[in-house]
């Protein structure tokens, strides 16, 4: 199975991966990813993991000869399932189709995703769901599995170290913030985003744990931590599968359209999602989570982008900005369940 990036897309293949693997414990797997993303497979069976080195020994038209040259070396592979269909994706699996190996790859539906996204006459329904475009490739290759509707909440995890050490056992109600991602059309603005922590953080009996992951956003994460003593940044403080163990600990997660609405999603805790260029419709929202819990506007102009990383026409980014802080807090502490 082929998937290197990004983040979030790595995650959803965990599930699916993990149905192949329980469904069909004769057939041997072999994930080829990159090695951050070993922690999303954990939970799933029997899986054993290809190393690649992009930057170095893999990087470039060579590298991917040498890649493939290095796994046929170590492995008979019979199948290949391209989860990416990218050029590095493409490569190998042309290399392996010529060794007699079944390839399939994944249809990301981009003239469907274009027709979602243009400036006028959007036709603005549910696609088919990321996950359930990688069940597909494993059908084609002769391995039907299905996509669970949710994912089973793992409150059994122990909680990591760095955690319990900075604020103890758990007690009253954990909530996670997730307040960044790639691109700026999808990320509600930081001050409204300070506001929602601000209120969150003066309820009793709530502890705020805020992700992400570079420097400038630790700086933000930090800045709302030393002026709440509710909030604590994990940024920089846990590892991957540590920060897994303690979302399987939140009962609420608030993230925008992220990997960390994706990494909550596979441990089963509740995701509070804020969109803005994007659209739960294009395929990617988190497994198990409620529509319920999207927090998005009604605009003419969204989606205006697959992956947010278009600027807004309007130039205001109103998908995002129109969006009370009171609206998310209300979302996360009063769920809506029908």
């Amino acid at each position: 199975m082929i998937r290197l990036s990004a983040m979030g897309d790595v995650a959803m293949t965990a599930p699916v991966v993990g149905d192949v693997a329980r469904s069909y414990p004769d057939v041997r797997i072999r994930v080829l990813t990159r090695p951050l993303f070993r922690a999303f497979y954990r939970d799933v069976p029997g899986v054993r993991f290809i190393d690649v080195d992009l930057k170095e020994r893999h990087k470039g038209l060579f590298g991917l000869v040498r890649l493939f040259n290095d796994i046929r070396r170590r492995e008979k592979i019979d199948a290949v399932a391209d989860l990416h269909d990218v050029l590095r994706s493409q490569l190998l699996r042309m290399l392996f189709g010529l060794t007699g190996a079944r390839v399939a790859r994944i249809r990301k539906g981009r003239r469907e995703k274009k027709r979602l996204t243009r400036t006028s006459g959007k036709i603005l329904t549910p696609l088919k769901t990321t996950p359930h475009r990688y069940a597909d490739v494993f059908s084609e290759l002769g391995f039907p599995v299905s996509v669970p509707q949710r994912i089973v909440k793992l409150e059994n995890t122990p909680l990591p170290s760095a955690i319990l050490n900075a604020v103890g056992e758990k007690q009253g109600r954990w909530i996670g913030v997730a307040p960044f991602a790639q691109h700026a059309g999808k990320i509600y603005p930081v001050e409204k985003m300070e506001e929602v922590v601000r209120i969150l953080a003066s309820r009793e009996n709530t502890r705020l744990f805020v992700f992400g992951g570079g420097p400038a956003e630790r700086e933000v994460a930090e800045r709302w931590e030393a002026a709440c003593p509710s909030v604590f940044s994990v940024i920089g403080r846990l590892k991957l599968t540590e920060e897994l163990d303690l979302m399987a600990h939140l009962d609420t997660l608030v993230s925008m359209d992220s990997a960390s609405m994706h990494m909550a999603s596979l441990v089963g805790t509740r995701v509070v999602s804020v969109w803005g260029a994007t659209h739960p419709h294009a395929g990617f929202p988190g497994i198990g989570q409620s529509p319920a819990d999207v927090v998005q506007l009604g605009l003419d102009c969204r989606p205006c982008s697959v992956y947010g990383n278009k600027p807004c026409a309007r130039g205001d980014y109103a998908c995002l900005n129109g969006i009370a802080p009171r609206t998310i807090v209300d979302r996360i502490e009063n769920p809506i369940t029908h």
